[in-house]
């Protein structure tokens, strides 16, 4: 496994921590080698010694992502052995040449019969140059062993970039060497969205316009853009979150059943989903930004104070979008996305509400009591599934309340300690794309979002920053859904 950015933040957190799991679950490759390639002056010992002092600090710390403790000595020591590292500028040729001498080294030590994983975790600007010059130093041919490339979000930046960005790939490589990999599709509860359609006669048979009031799909994040300020006054939240987490979430909800869970069939169907949403339009979409606020009692400066971003921009932090879905399931069920910063609570959950049964018996019943059917898929912070319905309240009178029945993944299963890559990445190297986009879905995504991007080139008539840190987000949102009729539901 090649790492492109070996130095970075993103090898840093998520790329080794997921190796490591990997070593500790035993699922590693018996015959594995990591080799770093960056523009830093460093040598194997000094990467290697940088990566475990900060994966000692994430596993004493503790968390979600580690059980507080000590490294597992015997894992790490496995995959440090492995390390190997190439110093070298992405653009130049040499790089590339030193890279493949160190490849062939590796192959003769350890037979590793020429399969190789490039990982760029770059800035997107180096995708094309970096796959260019594999090409032309000859390490994409798949003549003795497989050879695939992971890439990074965004793919692109519109449909006209992400179109170019997918050409300048494919000129070299064929769509099964490339694994566009979003983390997002890591997560259990994203996965088991499939599990609970399609293996459950339960759900199957409701899963449609019939049965199916309208859907709410929410990303909420406490933190503001952290340390991310240039990107994201380059990128916003539109770009950032929607053809990409949101509408990966809208494609597993919404697509039909495949043939098989072989990779094509399941991102093909995904692919129909995407190219049967209606073109999006500023009526349709809602943007915010941030201002100061509170946020668990503790006082946070507002997007436009926060570090390398202008103090008068126009970037918006929050989006909420109904999106229309032209098919035969889910003609005339809108779907409601909302994604932002500095929100009340962090939440990531797919909710799906049913239609009201008639309720005529129960005319004297509180209204809010027979209007909470709903479905609620938990991606995060606690992955699980709630279901809540109406129930009799216990005494002598009818009086109903509502309800929920839990499901859990920390109460029935063991998980392992996990960052969100150790399934892509075992994946990659297994070769299933399954979980990983395709170009066409790709296409189809910002086809739907672009005509929304360009009439947001000019700038926004609201008044930024339009809601405060803290908030549920601006006013306009909930104004959004309350013409058809309906309310968000509480971020907490």
């Amino acid at each position: 496994m090649v790492i492109f950015g070996a130095s970075g933040d993103l090898t840093k957190r998520l790329v080794v921590p997921a190796l490591y799991n990997l070593s500790r679950s035993g699922l590693l490759p018996e015959r594995f080698a990591l080799l770093g390639v960056d523009h830093n002056d460093a040598d194997a010992a000094k990467w290697r010694t940088d990566l475990r002092n900060f994966l000692e600090n994430q596993v004493k710390r503790g968390g979600g992502e580690f059980e507080a403790g000590e490294i597992d000595a015997t894992s790490w020591d496995r995959l440090g052995a492995s390390m190997s590292y190439v110093s070298g500028d992405f653009t130049q040729a040499d790089t590339f040449e030193r890279l493949k001498a160190q490849l062939e080294l590796l192959d003769r030590q350890n037979q590793l019969n020429g399969c190789v994983l490039f990982y760029l975790a770059v800035p997107d600007r180096f995708f094309g140059p970096i796959v260019d010059a594999l090409d032309r130093a000859q390490m994409t041919g798949e003549s003795r062993g497989w050879r695939r490339v992971v890439i990074e979000k965004p793919f692109g930046h519109d449909l006209e970039s992400a179109k170019a960005l997918n050409a300048d790939l494919l000129k070299h490589l064929r769509e099964n060497q490339i694994f566009r990999i979003d983390h997002f599709l890591g997560k259990e509860t994203v996965q088991n969205i499939m599990a609970l359609r399609f293996a459950n006669g339960l759900f199957e048979p409701i899963w449609n316009r019939d049965r199916i009031d309208h859907v709410q799909i929410t990303v909420a994040e406490t933190i503001g853009i952290e340390e991310r300020g240039r990107f994201y006054e380059a990128t916003g939240a539109l770009r950032d979150m929607v053809p990409n987490h949101l509408f990966q979430l809208v494609a597993m909800t919404a697509m039909e059943p495949p043939a098989s869970f072989d990779a094509d069939a399941v991102r093909t169907k995904k692919a129909e989903v995407f190219r049967a949403v209606q073109s999006l339009s500023p009526a349709d979409a809602v943007r915010g930004q941030y201002g100061a606020g509170s946020i668990g009692g503790e006082s946070v400066r507002g997007y436009r104070e926060e570090d390398n971003v202008n103090s008068r921009s126009r970037v918006e932090t929050y989006v909420a979008l109904r999106l229309c879905i032209d098919n035969w399931r889910w003609a005339g069920v809108p779907f409601y996305l909302r994604t932002g910063k500095r929100l009340p609570g962090r939440s990531t959950e797919v909710a799906i509400r049913f239609k009201d049964a008639p309720y005529m018996l129960f005319r004297d019943t509180p209204v809010d009591a027979l209007h909470d059917n709903w479905l609620i898929l938990q991606i995060q912070p606690d992955e699980g599934i709630r279901l809540r319905f109406s129930a009799k309240r216990p005494g002598p009178e009818m009086i109903l309340e509502s309800v929920a029945m839990d499901f859990r993944y920390s109460d029935w299963f063991k998980q392992a300690p996990a960052v969100g890559y150790e399934t892509l990445l075992y994946d990659c190297m297994e070769g299933d794309a399954t979980l990983f986009q395709r170009a066409d879905q790709v296409e189809a995504s910002w086809q739907a979002v672009d005509p929304l991007i360009k009439a947001w080139k000019a700038p926004p008539q609201e008044e930024f920053p339009n809601y405060a840190a803290g908030s549920s987000g601006p006013r306009a949102a909930e104004e959004l859904i309350a013409r058809d009729g309906r309310a968000w539901r509480a971020i907490r």
